[in-house]
């Protein structure tokens, strides 16, 4: 399971997370990825994505600043984003 920094909490977080079995409380939540949001980092702010599909935790995930790709599919726990992006 690959990890990325929850914002300047100091701790890391699973780079895909269910929702609702992960606090998301005191991050920016967006429901895509907003260029508006580097504000937000900058300040220490963790940020999560919402994201229903593959393509979309792809999306929110080539993004440094995002902290985890927020999911409803368990499936989607399994992706293989490395292998989504440079294939085989």
């Amino acid at each position: 399971m690959r990890e990325r920094w929850f914002g300047a909490t100091g701790r890391k977080v699973p780079e895909i997370v269910l929702e609702g079995e992960f606090d998301v409380e005191g991050a920016l939540v967006l429901e895509a990825w907003d260029d508006e949001a580097h504000g937000a980092f900058e300040r220490g702010l963790p940020i999560v994505v919402r994201a229903a599909d593959a393509a979309q935790v792809k999306d929110a995930l080539t993004h440094p600043e995002v902290a985890a790709a927020l999911v409803r599919d368990p499936a989607l726990l399994e992706l293989d984003l490395v292998k989504m992006t440079y294939g085989d």
